[in-house]
């Protein structure tokens, strides 16, 4: 866990648009992947510890069919399960977890998946067939604390690109809404 900072100022309106320019696709090869955290000013141990968040949540079919009938860097039993689900044309919406096995539960399982060819998405994957990511990934599956440290560093330093300042957006009364 980590401290979140207070008295921060946010956007009056949300843009879509806007807030995805920076995410990358779920076909992001590592060059990219590196290249869009370092335009944020995040390091490459930061891009694969917060790739980490991972461990939980959803992916549509649609985001990791590319994936399942053309990579070779995928588990055969793996990308069969993943073929049965998902086929080639049509499901686009099918939900699929992250992390097969705790999608709900943000664990390490992810990193662990990585090191036998499980990770969901291309752009996951990408992460452990790097050679500089490697020795990260191999710390991270074995280290639940090593992650959790360093995954709250990284999103410390993610939460202070960009902040809005001076009389832009206002300081929330209820997070969930403007005020």
């Amino acid at each position: 866990s980590w401290e979140v900072k207070l008295g921060r100022r946010d956007s009056l309106a949300a843009n879509r648009t806007a807030a995805n320019v920076f995410l990358p696709s779920p076909a992001s090869n590592i060059s990219t992947l590196t290249s869009n955290f370092a335009v944020q000013g995040l390091s490459f141990k930061d891009m694969v510890a917060l790739s980490g968040a991972h461990t939980i949540g959803f992916a549509r079919c649609v985001a990791f069919r590319a994936r399942i009938y053309n990579d070779v860097d995928i588990s055969p039993p793996f990308k069969q399960y993943l073929q049965s689900i998902c086929p080639r044309v049509g499901n686009d919406s099918i939900l699929q977890g992250l992390d097969l096995k705790t999608p709900s539960h943000f664990d390490n399982l992810f990193y662990k998946n990585l090191l036998v060819k499980k990770g969901l998405l291309h752009s996951d994957q990408e992460i452990y067939n790097s050679n500089k990511a490697d020795p990260i990934v191999r710390t991270f599956s074995r280290s639940l604390t090593k992650f959790y440290k360093s995954f709250a560093k990284a999103m410390i330093k993610m939460g202070d690109v960009s902040p809005l300042t001076g009389t832009q957006g206002e300081v929330r009364l209820h997070c969930r809404k403007a005020n």
